[in-house]
C-alpha cells in the first residue's frame, strides 16, 4: 500500500510542478484538489523548525517520520519532475493553445472552490465574512499594477518572504506577486546569471532571495498549520475566496494591455513590432468575450476543456470520500 501511495504521492507533486509553470496557478491549488494540502502544511512546519534537537533524542529515522520525510522526498521528486515536464509541455500549450489550456484551469478552480466549500459544515457569518474577504484580497491582486521594484537587499529578502507565502496558497502566484513586486525580472536574470557567469553579486541577490522565502515559510506555514487546526471552518473558507477572487486572472480569453522587457525590466502598453515575444512578460490583461480575443478563442475546445476541469474535480473528490470511507 505505501508503494502505491508514494506512486500517487509523485503524480501530485508532479501536477503541483506543472502548475506552478503556469503564471496565475498556485500549486497550493492542485494540493487542495488531491487532499495534500492540511498535510502538506504540517509537514513543511516541521521541516522548517529544524528539529534537530529531536535528532539527537531519537535518532534519525523517527525524526524523518516525524517531518514525514517520504512524503516530502516523494512529494518533492515528482514537482521537480513536473516542472521540466510544464517547462516543454505547458508552456507549449500557452504558446499554441492558451484559452484551451486556461479553460481547463477555469474548470479545475472553480470546481476546487466548490469541493472545498461542501468540506465546511456550517456556514455562519464568520465563514460568510471570510469568504468575502478571500474573494477581494484575491481579486485585488489581480488588478493592482505592479509597482517599481528595487534591487537593496531588505527588499529582496521582503519579496522572497512574500512570493513563497504567495506560493502554498490557493488561487495565489508566487511568480505573479514578484510580477506585481517589479521583482520578476530581476529576481530571474538574477538566478540564470549566477547559473551562467557564476557573478559573485547575483550569487548575493539569489542568497538574500532565498533567506526570504526560507524565514517566510518557516512564519507562513507554522501560522496557516495553527489556523487549520484551531480556525478549520473560516480558513477554509478564505482559501474558498482566494480561488474564486482569482479566477479574474484565469479567464480563458484575455487581451494584453502591460507588458515587462525582461532586459531592462520597463513597462510598456504595446510590444513593439518585430519583437519576440519570449524577451517580455505580460504583466496585466483585459478579460474579453472570444469575439473579442486577439487570438485563435478555439471556443468548442476551451469549453470542452473547461468540462474536463470540473470533471478532474469531482472525480478526485470522490475518491478522496473514498479513500476516507475505507480507512474508517
Amino acid at each position: 500500500m505505501n508503494k502505491h501511495w508514494n506512486v500517487f504521492d509523485a503524480l501530485k507533486g508532479m501536477a503541483m510542478g506543472m502548475a506552478e509553470v503556469v503564471p496565475g496557478v498556485s500549486g497550493g491549488t492542485i494540493a487542495f484538489i488531491t487532499g495534500i494540502y492540511v498535510r502538506l502544511i504540517d509537514a513543511i512546519k516541521k521541516l522548517s523548525g529544524i528539529p534537530l534537537g529531536r535528532l539527537r533524542q531519537t535518532g534519525l529515522k523517527a525524526t524523518w517520520t516525524y517531518i514525514d520525510g517520504n512524503f516530502l522526498l516523494t512529494l518533492g521528486a515528482g514537482m521537480a519532475l513536473g516542472i521540466l515536464i510544464g517547462v516543454f509541455g505547458i508552456t507549449y500549450l500557452l504558446a499554441h493553445y492558451p484559452a484551451m489550456l486556461w479553460g481547463f484551469f477555469f474548470g479545475l478552480i472553480i470546481g476546487s472552490a466548490i469541493y472545498i466549500a461542501r468540506q465546511i459544515e456550517r456556514w455562519s457569518a464568520v465563514e460568510i465574512s471570510a469568504l468575502l474577504i478571500g474573494v477581494l484580497i484575491a481579486y485585488y491582486i489581480t488588478i493592482v499594477s505592479p509597482v517599481e521594484g528595487s534591487k537593496s537587499a531588505p527588499f529582496v529578502f521582503l519579496s522572497g518572504m512574500i512570493a513563497i507565502s504567495a506560493l502554498i496558497l490557493p488561487g495565489i502566484s508566487g511568480s505573479f506577486i514578484l510580477l506585481l513586486l517589479g521583482m520578476y525580472t530581476f529576481i530571474i536574470h538574477s538566478v540564470k546569471e549566477l547559473i551562467t557567469d557564476q557573478s559573485s553579486y547575483a550569487f548575493f541577490i539569489t542568497l538574500v532571495f532565498a533567506g526570504g522565502c526560507a524565514l517566510g515559510i518557516i512564519i507562513f506555514s507554522r501560522f496557516l498549520s495553527w489556523l487549520l487546526h484551531n480556525y478549520l471552518a473560516p480558513t477554509l473558507a478564505i482559501l474558498t475566496g482566494f480561488m474564486i477572487g482569482s479566477l479574474n486572472r484565469i479567464w480563458p480569453w484575455r487581451n494584453p494591455t502591460l507588458w515587462l522587457e525582461d532586459a531592462t525590466g520597463e513597462h510598456i502598453q504595446i510590444l513593439p513590432p518585430n519583437i519576440s515575444a519570449h524577451d517580455y512578460h505580460i504583466v496585466q490583461e483585459m478579460n474579453v468575450w472570444p469575439a473579442n480575443y486577439e487570438g485563435t478563442p478555439y471556443l468548442i475546445g476551451t469549453i470542452l476543456c473547461f468540462l474536463g476541469g470540473l470533471v478532474i474535480v469531482f472525480l478526485l473528490g470522490k475518491y478522496q470520500s473514498e479513500s476516507s470511507d475505507d480507512s474508517a
